[in-house]
């Protein structure tokens, strides 16, 4: 049935335009998509190559922090500003502030791909070279859903979204294996990788892409954009700071520091809402949550991220520092394979973005957005089931229906929060849902690490103690390794070393002990064996916190309601009958002047 309410918006898409072009868009804005997510995620598995090449430890205390904002850096600047800069497309031109994100984006992929400082000031200069290379990556994602909306008709959105969404999510994980492959070679390789992407990207988007979108004509609402930027910054910050150990106790949450930037980044972001009812022009469209569609997807893609934000890092470390050692793999081997590993997560995206959203243009987003929800939950679940040593072909079947359950989310849920969008709002609504995305991942690393910290903590240092002693290790330096932080022992994994060498190194005690003992404790499968038990316990709350989050979302995408599409000329012969290119060829129905909702 269709039901008829009042819409806003421009002539239809396609009116026109070249029919061709649809599809100079969606290839443009997925390599730009592609080229961001890999570097978003290719520094997981190039970290130890990257801190041995500056020559710095980035387990030392001091550099710490190094650490963590080489890490998190580029993933707090695109959260941070793609809300302003898909309200700056939509002021300006989103093609124009695409392009320009493309080029920021490969210049300062060039500079990090020449980096030729070493210790503090190599680390300082690739933090601030990837906060820049955010930057440009943030005016690519905050305007390419935009772009796709506005290139194609209303019934083919939902495949473009698809194809498009594949590259933002199985990019991340694309990154892995190319880090692993890259970064043992020559670590420069890893920035170096994405410059003739970026080149070829930048003048293509130049010559090929066009502005045929709505514009609207406003100034720029400097007050919100500064109360936003200082609020979520601040939040994520403390959120960040907060792995850090402090006062004695596992994690950074008693760090006054911590409290004030979360706390206080909390209360700018109310400050925020309220000036956004107040200003002539916001730069955060609250009216837009009026719309059901709108709301019940950017819910459930916030909720969604909450869940699957920090299973990337969990499932690393528990290959790297546990499941890999103990099949034959040295500590410096498991970034690498923990890449390979995780493919069939990159398979299960590349399987069923696409396929769910041509469906999805056919059937609508609730039910295949809701039951790929309800999939992942079900995996966060079975997973739990998995031992510490498990069979990897079990692994891999969990990962890879995990993978299947965020494509057919992902994509049918992007198409119905785009289509719900006026046309002259689409920049800022796909920077408000990106902005959820992103930041209910840097928040969900935060507490995934957070609950396995704590769960460590609880048995980890008897468990230490006692296997060390056991092992030969004299018990004042026993009890000094199993009474430091276990995030220490987390970052080791990740990071490739091995854990009891990096512990036990300062103490002095491998000196006193025999070649047969030294070469038992830092072998391959001392660590795993005396961490998997309490490392099972912390990893089976986090996976508990991300089932629930998932569930959450399922019910909030249940409530979305009928397929909504939010124009002034939509083509309902073309949502009938799926007469795409008949309809961009042709132009629109001028018959029609309302906006549907199909239910």
């Amino acid at each position: 049935m269709t039901g008829a309410m009042v819409g806003k918006d421009s002539p239809q898409t396609g009116q026109g335009v070249d029919r061709h072009y649809k599809w100079i868009a969606l290839s443009n804005t997925t390599l730009g998509v592609l080229m961001v997510t890999i570097n978003q995620s290719i520094l997981l598995i190039s970290l130890p190559d990257i801190f041995r090449g500056i020559k710095l430890n980035p387990l030392t205390p001091s550099n710490t922090s190094y650490f963590l904002w080489v890490f998190m850096g580029f993933t707090l600047v695109t959260a941070v500003l793609v809300v302003s800069l898909g309200r700056v497309g939509d002021i300006y031109g989103r093609v124009k502030m695409y392009n320009l994100g493309f080029a920021v984006f490969t210049v300062f992929s060039v500079l990090l791909s020449v980096t030729w400082l070493t210790g503090a000031a190599g680390a300082i200069w690739i933090i601030a070279m990837r906060v820049f290379q955010g930057v440009g990556g943030a005016f690519l994602f905050a305007n390419s859903s935009a772009i796709l909306t506005d290139a194609f008709p209303v019934n083919e959105r939902g495949k473009a979204m698809g194809i498009n969404g594949v590259a933002a999510i199985s990019g991340s994980f694309l990154g892995l294996v190319l880090g692993g492959v890259l970064a043992p070679l020559q670590w420069h390789l890893v920035f170096l990788v994405s410059v003739p992407f970026g080149l070829f990207g930048t003048v293509w988007a130049y010559l090929k892409l066009k502005d045929n979108g709505a514009r609207v004509h406003s100034k720029i609402d400097w007050t919100g954009n500064a109360a936003f930027a200082v609020g979520l910054v601040a939040l994520l910050t403390g959120i960040v700071y907060s792995l850090l150990p402090y006062g004695g106790h596992p994690t950074g949450w008693t760090n006054p520091w911590v409290l004030a930037g979360v706390f206080g980044g909390l209360a700018i972001l109310v400050a925020f809402v309220v000036i956004e009812t107040r200003v002539a022009e916001p730069m955060f469209r609250l009216n837009l949550f009026k719309i059901r569609a709108f709301t019940a997807g950017n819910i459930s893609a916030l909720l969604g991220a909450l869940g699957r934000g920090g299973l990337q890092l969990m499932l690393i470390i528990w290959l790297q520092g546990i499941w890999l050692p103990q099949h034959g793999y040295s500590f410096s081997q498991t970034p690498l394979w923990a890449g390979i590993s995780m493919v069939p997560l990159t398979v299960g995206f590349l399987v069923m973005g696409p396929v769910s959203g041509i469906l999805s243009d056919r059937l609508g987003a609730r039910g295949l957005a809701t039951t790929g929800l309800a999939i992942s939950g079900a995996t966060f679940l079975l997973l739990e089931l998995l031992p510490m040593n498990f069979s990897y072909i079990w692994f891999a079947l969990l990962i890879f229906a995990f993978a299947l359950g965020m494509g057919l989310f992902f994509s049918p849920n992007q198409a119905s929060v785009m289509n719900s969008l006026p046309s002259d709002q689409r920049g800022a609504g796909a920077g408000m849902l990106n902005t959820f995305q992103n930041s209910a991942t840097v928040l969900s690393m935060g507490l995934f690490f957070t609950i396995v910290t704590l769960g460590l903590a609880a048995s980890l240092p008897s468990h230490l103690f006692h296997g060390l002693t056991a092992a030969g290790v004299a018990a004042g330096p026993a009890r000094q390794v199993a009474n430091e932080p276990p995030i220490g022992s987390l970052f080791s994994a990740f990071l490739g070393y091995n854990p009891v060498q990096q512990l036990l190194g300062p103490t002095g005690a491998l000196s006193h002990m025999s070649a047969s003992q030294v070469a038992y404790i830092t072998g391959r499968s001392f660590f795993p064996r005396l961490i998997e038990a309490s490392f099972a316990h912390g990893l089976h709350l986090a996976f508990d916190f991300a089932a629930g989050a998932t569930f959450v979302a399922v019910a909030a995408s249940a409530l979305r309601g009928g397929r909504y599409v939010h124009q002034t000329a939509p083509l309902r012969e073309e949502l009938a009958e799926g007469a795409a290119e008949s309809a961009a060829a042709t132009g629109v129905n001028e018959g029609s002047r309302l906006g549907v909702v199909v239910r």
